[in-house]
């Protein structure tokens, strides 16, 4: 059954959350809390995946959430200004941190995403950085669920959200940033 109808972002929310919790995460709604904490909560939410620990110690409140993307924030840009975002390496660093060595790459055109396949097929997630002219939000590639589709965590949102391997291949995701530009992947 295809995802269409004003419930679309309903269903993918709740599929978010059910695969958060298959994987023993309870977050409840996660998102960032302004426009440039798009990198740490999703360092954030791919930390829960792979720490249960990290998971079960977070306040889960709104406050207790923002406190903690503030504070990855901080920990990812001692020199970088806080008001361009997070870098790749900010990024992986924070990943990093919760048991599985991460590093980052660049994202070219055309992309195999070997890696980012089997990466996600063994439940550990993917960020990725996407933009038009310029990198410009972080991504969580959660799930593959087709060989020819991804779901996402959009921090802005909160949401899941589905995209097409062709079309992140290719620069034509939609909507917002169509352009992948580096992916954050566990190293090895």
């Amino acid at each position: 059954m295809a995802d269409h109808g004003p419930d679309v972002h309903e269903r993918r929310r709740v599929r978010f959350l059910v695969i958060m919790r298959i994987l023993g995460v309870d977050l409840g709604e996660v998102r960032q809390t302004d426009g440039f904490t798009c990198g740490p909560t999703t360092a954030l939410v791919a930390a829960a995946l792979l720490d249960e620990a990290y998971a079960a110690a977070l306040d889960r409140t709104p406050e207790g959430l923002a406190r903690e993307q503030h504070r990855l924030h901080r920990a990812a840009n001692t020199v970088w200004p806080r008001r361009l975002g997070t870098t790749p390496a900010g990024v992986a660093a924070l990943i990093s941190a919760h048991g599985v060595p991460y590093r980052w790459r660049r994202f070219r055109r055309g992309d195999a995403l070997d890696d980012v396949a089997e990466a996600v097929g063994r439940r550990l997630p993917v960020a990725l950085l996407v933009g038009r002219v310029i990198p410009r939000h972080w991504l969580l590639l959660v799930e593959h669920p087709q060989p020819d589709t991804y779901h996402l965590f959009d921090p802005s949102s909160g949401r899941l959200r589905e995209v097409g391997v062709d079309a992140l291949r290719s620069h034509r995701m939609s909507p917002g940033f169509p352009r992948a530009y580096a992916l954050v992947v566990p190293r090895g």
